[in-house]
């Protein structure tokens, strides 16, 4: 007897044993021909499986509606795409080809290097091969044979993977589709016909599990969709991305500059980026001294031993820069006879004295907070600092601001009580929304980042943690919208709540973040004295509404398209002259703007007034103002929005209102591109 059981509860039984894909004809022809695969007890596996008699088992029938279903099937293409480069470039040794938000990719090492011009071929091969329809066959292989089984095929990189990364698997899985095999965990659609339509997209270096010092390879980048028209929504969706791109956008509107002699992923911000940087820490300034924060500054580097006792080292040793050591103790190592190799050792141990560039700010803040005896009657304490920290990032995972190995983050520590926990939260999520409501990001998503029972890399005790998961739950709730739960994406030392927002043109960012923490005030001995004249520990809110401002403003760029809010521009307006003889008067109203604190410029060259209006267009001034004889005469400006084009002739006064207007309720006003 063959018994399942279906989402909806429901049970049916079955007098032999039948495959998932039976199961879906007994419930009806268009689910046998829509399903995809199925979950049995949340492992998937393919329609032909055949499932276990006896005990009841939980069967989910997979469908393209499925929210896992895109990405599976992105998998099989994966598949098809390496065949297909398999058998333009011979002797192709294949790495690693996961799905990515997106798409997907496989990473390659060909004897002759692949280059964009290929891709007509790759594609070409690939609807050959999705034609054929040759059906996604499983494999499972013991270990032994599954080595042997990549020795034939001539995968070296397949073999090192087996024997390092899959060490403790006695069994493996292949799926073999025509000549082509891969090792494979699964599962994958049960025809390649599925596959609707696909797209290369780029390609990119890469290296042998992102380890610089071994094998360079190419990453081959993709997508596919179920359908033609989602494909082609979705390269629309990327083509107005580029149009957005913030690195192509900072550089023509001179907003900031990366310099390869500063050094990679470290930002120098020019005048315009400066000023908009400024503004948004003065705007969030304004909101921390009302919700009663102080400023604090601290410095670039500490003591290592800080580092060790907070946990950030070595738990993130890989994204840190190597310690600074001592010059004294270094001449102390070496007249002992430490050799250079031992002293790296003794680095990467962290068995050493020595400094670190700052990686967080919450170490400092413990630290000032640990600095004077503290009471109930003073918390809670909350330090705020625009703080710069440094994280050692992977050279091929650096672009722009959204990634870089210097950023500066809005950043505060809260040390408060448990009956004070709740409300805190709620001030750290209202700053949240502050900034969302400012930015026109009405778009955003709530998850709550909890931790993983079964992994070992939270620290602290377990009750602490259930408080601390709670209370990010209630204050998640207070925003009165669903939110996810995603149990082990909380921070080592604590439960978080992220915000993710929804950009102009859909594309999703992680933006701000609330964490609760029971555990460094722990490991740092933190405590006040409480009422009842007996020490206690506090608890230690971390919140970081923008995130990192470098990655903001990125995002900010994208998500504006370079045309910044009235408010935000570093340039608000621009005043063009039709001719020589309106540059007295053009200087006049301009000193009346900047009086009456409008950031302005004069356009005074000798150049066609539609030649002034285009620079003025390309460099994204919000609004332009025309100034010719009759103007001088009437004591007008002619408007030229940036978004709704000329509003006529309009006395200075009137202007300077309407400016001052839009900049002190912080307007958002859109354009397409």
């Amino acid at each position: 007897m063959t018994t399942v059981k279906l989402p909806d509860g429901s049970l049916k039984e079955f007098d032999s044993a039948v495959s998932v894909k039976d199961v879906a004809k007994s419930i009806g022809s268009r689910l046998a021909k829509d399903a995809l695969w199925g979950e049995i007890d949340l492992q998937p596996v393919e329609l032909d499986y055949e499932i276990p008699q006896g005990e009841p088992v939980n069967l989910k029938i997979i469908t393209k509606k499925d929210p896992n279903a895109l990405a599976t099937m992105r998998h099989s293409c994966a598949h098809v795409m390496a065949r297909a480069v398999m058998r333009i470039k011979p002797g192709v040794q294949l790495a690693f080809g996961p799905t990515i938000e997106n798409g997907f990719y496989y990473d390659v090492e060909c004897d002759e290097p692949l280059t964009e011009e290929d891709f007509p071929a790759i594609e070409k091969e690939m609807a050959k091969i999705i034609a054929l329809d040759e059906p996604f066959e499983r494999l499972d292989r013991p270990r032994a044979d599954a080595i042997q089984v990549c020795k034939d095929l001539k995968q070296d990189f397949k073999v090192e993977h087996i024997e390092t990364g899959l060490a403790d698997d006695d069994s493996l899985s292949f799926y073999q589709q025509g000549e082509f095999l891969d090792l494979c965990r699964g599962p994958h659609i049960p025809s390649p016909r599925r596959i609707g339509a696909f797209k290369l997209l780029s390609i990119a270096g890469a290296y042998w599990k992102g380890d610089q010092s071994r094998e360079q390879l190419q990453r081959l980048y993709a997508t596919a969709f179920f359908t033609q028209a989602e494909l082609d929504a979705h390269l629309e969706l990327l083509e107005e991305a580029k149009k957005r791109d913030h690195r192509v956008l900072g550089k023509r509107l001179g907003l900031f500059h990366i310099d390869e002699m500063v050094g990679q992923g470290l930002v120098l911000w020019t005048p315009k980026g400066s000023f908009v940087r400024q503004k948004l820490q003065d705007f969030i300034s304004e909101h921390l001294q009302r919700q009663g924060y102080d400023q604090v500054f601290t410095p670039h580097i500490g003591k290592l031993d800080l580092y060790k006792t907070s946990g950030h080292f070595p738990y993130y040793q890989d994204s840190q820069y190597t310690p600074l050591v001592d010059r004294e103790y270094l001449s102390q190592l070496a007249e002992e006879g430490c050799t250079c190799g031992e002293l790296s050792n003794l680095m990467n141990e962290g068995e050493i004295e020595g400094y670190l560039l700052k990686p967080m700010n919450c170490p400092h803040h413990i630290r000032l907070f640990a600095s004077e005896q503290r009471s109930y009657r003073d918390l809670p304490i909350r330090l705020s600092e625009f703080g710069t920290v440094y994280r050692w990032e992977q050279s091929g995972e650096i672009g722009g601001l959204t990634r870089v190995r210097g950023f500066t983050q809005d950043d505060a520590h809260l040390f408060v009580t448990q009956e004070q926990l709740g409300q805190e939260l709620i001030g750290c999520i209202e700053l949240v929304k502050i900034i969302f409501d400012a930015m026109g990001m009405e778009d955003y998503s709530v998850r709550v980042g909890l931790r993983d029972p079964d992994s070992s890399k939270y620290v602290g005790d377990p009750q602490n943690w259930d408080l601390a998961e709670q209370a990010c739950r209630e204050a998640a709730q207070t925003l009165g919208k669903d939110f996810s739960e995603d149990p082990g994406e909380a921070a080592f030392y604590g439960p978080k709540i992220d915000f993710v927002v929804k950009d102009c043109i859909g594309r999703k960012w992680q933006l701000g973040t609330v964490q609760v923490d029971y555990n460094l005030p722990e490991r740092f001995g933190l405590e006040y004295i409480g009422s009842d004249n007996k020490p206690h520990r506090p608890i230690m809110i971390h919140r970081a509404p923008f995130g990192s401002m470098e990655r903001f403003i990125g995002v900010l760029i994208e998500h504006f398209a370079g045309s910044f809010p009235l408010w935000l521009a570093p340039e608000q307006a621009r005043i063009l002259t039709v001719s020589d003889k309106s540059e007295e008067y053009g200087k006049r109203v301009e000193s009346q703007m900047r009086d009456a604190g409008i950031r302005v410029k004069g356009d005074y060259r000798s150049e066609k007034l539609g030649a002034k209006i285009r620079d003025g267009q390309l460099e994204m001034i919000p609004y332009m103002m025309i100034v010719g004889p009759r103007d001088a005469e009437n004591g007008t400006v002619s408007i030229r929005d940036r978004i709704d084009g000329d509003l006529g002739a309009i006395p200075v006064e009137e202007a300077i209102a309407k400016f001052q207007s839009e900049v002190a309720e912080k307007t958002v006003r859109r354009t397409s591109s």
